[in-house]
């Protein structure tokens, strides 16, 4: 959290990202060095960055590659960055650039550095498939092979299910839950309908389809060479502005069956693709004759316990940093959320409107209050747009700052849910000149 008083002042420049695209689509020959290297090098680009003010690199990434497991510098290198820009990678699930955002911003309240990048990146396309455990292990054994006859017991003890690969599951790994799973257990929990959700994601899409014709995403977007530059993709591949509540209430459900009510339709989807951000000391921006878009003022992180409520971490975060600004909900002019799930911001909407939950759960006499829809999402969010995970966290803090702009607002709360029951929210202010 950052704090008053002797503390510097962290604005936020500008941020973009590279397109989000469905994983297997046209980035699936791209790996996260490769997007993350776009991301960087077109933030440097944007901003005329002079690569040498930059005091640090940090960025998120969840599925992790072993051969740029600190990927931040791999992508900090290959951006057109100074080698002596030191870079850390950081990993909190779906809010892993919040956490590099927010490090980079602590790291300059407290006079360490006077600027930094801050992202993420997640290739879905390109995930790490290993080996079983007793295959791995024979394979490292043969390091201490020494003559032709050690050879012999390799095979000794390996069953033809070792020779399988192991494909990463995306669930808890405390409770083998996957999140979908965990939502349909919410949702009914919440008593959250099937057609709630399918008509919040349709809202999703047809707010991200509007938004892309009006140019405001686009205004976000590195467009991605493909094919060795014989095209360019400026655009993401997700945003259905042609779908229908009818489409929507077609389809099966996706992982409680028969009953559940996630569907493919109402969920965030493997994407692919890349943000970052510029930060900087106030005093410091000013004087290399930038104009900074937004103020960091605050941010908290929380945990739950993992089960029927590992994606509500939103509903208790949000209470916490309007509470360290002294704001109310009325006082936020744009919301940000991140759509994991229409069932998950559907349940974080419910709870923190509910003077049942505001007193079980928070502790508070008085529930936190209603979320105005006109300001919420307004241009899409990741039900539409994508959820490449790691880079997420960025990208609504980029559209929470130029929708402040062109909107004319003040304050803008960001929140997002994470794996392991985690969440986020953060406060920032648009940036006024005196």
């Amino acid at each position: 959290m950052i704090k008053s008083g002797s503390k510097k002042e962290v604005v936020f420049i500008d941020g973009g990202r590279t397109p989000f695209l469905r994983s297997q689509t046209e980035f699936k020959s791209f790996s996260a060095f490769d997007l993350g290297r776009v991301a960087i090098s077109g933030l440097v680009n944007s901003t005329k960055l002079d690569g040498r003010h930059v005091g640090h690199v940090y960025f998120g990434n969840v599925i992790q590659d072993i051969n740029t497991s600190n990927i931040a510098r791999e992508v900090t290198l290959a951006g057109g960055l100074p080698g002596t820009v030191p870079a850390t990678t950081v990993s909190m699930a779906c809010i892993s650039s919040n956490v590099a955002l927010t490090m980079a911003a602590d790291a300059i309240a407290n006079g360490t550095i006077d600027c930094a990048i801050a992202g993420g990146v997640d290739a879905m396309s390109d995930i790490p498939i290993r080996f079983r455990k007793p295959f791995r292990q024979k394979l490292l054994e043969i390091q201490k092979y020494r003559k032709p006859t050690d050879w012999l017991k390799f095979f000794k003890g390996l069953r033809p299910s070792h020779l399988l690969p192991e494909v990463p599951s995306i669930s808890e790994f405390s409770t083998g839950e996957t999140m979908g799973q965990s939502c349909d257990k919410m949702a009914a929990k919440y008593n959250i309908e099937r057609e709630e959700q399918d008509a919040y994601a349709l809202r999703s899409h047809q707010r991200a389809h509007e938004a892309t014709e009006q140019g405001f995403l686009e205004n976000e977007i590195y467009p991605v060479p493909i094919n060795k530059g014989s095209s360019v993709i400026k655009s993401d591949n997700g945003i259905r502005g042609d779908s229908t509540l009818e489409k929507l209430s077609s389809l099966s459900p996706a992982f409680i069956r028969p009953h559940g009510t996630v569907t493919a339709g109402n969920a965030s989807f493997l994407t692919d693709g890349a943000s970052a951000g510029l930060v900087m000391e106030k005093n410091r921006a000013l004087e290399l004759g930038y104009q900074p878009k937004a103020v960091i003022k605050n941010y908290v992180y929380v945990a739950r316990q993992p089960g029927d409520e590992l994606l509500l971490g939103p509903a208790f975060a949000v209470p916490k940093v309007l509470d360290l600004m002294n704001l109310e909900l009325s006082d936020i002019d744009v919301f940000e959320f991140h759509e994991a799930f229409a069932g998950q911001m559907l349940t974080v909407l419910k709870a923190l409107d509910s003077s049942d939950f505001a007193k079980n759960r928070l502790q508070r006499t008085e529930k936190i209050g209603k979320i105005p829809d006109e300001k919420l999402n307004r241009w899409g969010g990741s039900l539409s747009v994508g959820h490449p995970f790691a880079a997420t966290g960025m990208r609504l803090v980029t559209t929470a700052a130029n929708r402040l702009i062109r909107e004319n607002g003040r304050y803008a709360l960001i929140a997002a849910c994470a794996a392991g029951g985690q969440g986020h929210a953060m406060i920032i202010e648009r940036y006024q000149e005196l």
